[in-house]
């Protein structure tokens, strides 16, 4: 749950449709579709997701196209973007929290999204040259004009948590911090998201099996630190991104809501799959203490 709104329990991330090495448009709508169709229903996105020299809303605008163009039904489909994250010439990444900028940001969001109230928006990362209760009075305000439905942060600590929490009140409902095999460092902050019915939306979740997209979205090869993922995978015939997500589904939270990237239509239809891979307790032991 995101607040009122049920989604899938694998949600699709996009930033790999819209940044450096994405494929072409028609394989990356392909790959929304694909993930409709295997029943996704969390797509999430960013109005920094795209290329060094591209426009903001890049990403935005695919989902919207990806959106229109579906033959099915779209209702119940929830769009998460962020603002707050900027990108520079040379393919580097910005942050501006400054609230004005995020009012401007919002509003050209909600309009590259198709005009209506932007489904959940994300403050992107905090900005250490603005008082974070500052941006997150900047998302009240989105939140009280309609602008925005249901409000979310991410990259952030326990402390800053609930001081969203307290300038949002339950209209915060997710948080978003990476979590993934590989980095097991954010326990903290998803025990506190369960304790307060806040979904937790670990971005990169398939790190130590996959590359980010930030580094290139190409599998790893077998890593010995990483082989128990790849043990049961093996030992029940899927992948291992396939296990991973199976694995941050049932041994950490009820909240936990993976939203893992695709660039191809048999990647998201893979990933969303997870849903359905119940691990014994047997399996999920032994990847519990692969790390951490």
């Amino acid at each position: 749950m995101l607040g009122d709104v049920r989604v899938g329990a694998v949600g699709l991330g996009t930033m790999p449709l819209s940044i450096e090495g994405r494929p072409d448009g028609a394989r990356a709508v392909a790959t929304v579709h694909a993930a409709l169709d295997a029943g996704t229903t969390l797509l999430d996105t960013a109005d920094s997701y795209h290329p060094p020299g591209g426009e903001p809303g890049e990403g935005e605008l695919l989902v919207a196209r990806a959106l229109a163009s579906y033959g099915g039904r779209t209702d119940g489909v929830l769009v998460a973007t962020k603002g707050g994250r900027g990108r520079t010439a040379d393919g580097g990444w910005t942050v501006n929290g400054r609230p004005e900028h995020l009012r401007r940001a919002a509003e050209a969001s909600a309009r590259r999204l198709g005009g209506g109230a932007i489904g959940l928006y994300q403050l992107h990362k905090p900005d250490p040259a603005v008082p974070y209760a500052e941006s997150l009075g900047a998302v009240r305000e989105l939140l009280d004009a309609g602008t925005v439905r249901l409000a979310g942060v991410s990259n952030v600590d326990a402390e800053r948590i609930l001081l969203a929490r307290e300038v949002l009140g339950d209209r915060l409902v997710s948080v978003q911090n990476r979590y993934s095999p590989a980095v097991r460092d954010g326990g903290a902050e998803l025990r506190l998201c369960a304790e307060l019915g806040l979904a937790f939306l670990p971005w990169s979740p398939l790190g130590g099996i996959s590359r980010s997209s930030l580094d290139g979205a190409s599998a790893l090869e077998e890593d010995p630190e990483f082989g128990a993922f790849h043990r049961v995978a093996r030992a029940r015939g899927v992948g291992p991104q396939r296990v991973a997500l199976a694995w941050l589904l049932l041994s950490l939270s009820e909240t936990v809501l993976p939203i893992p990237g695709a660039s191809r239509p048999e990647t998201a239809r893979d990933s969303a799959a997870a849903a359905g891979l119940v691990l014994t307790e047997e399996e999920l032991t032994e990847l519990a203490a692969v790390r951490g």
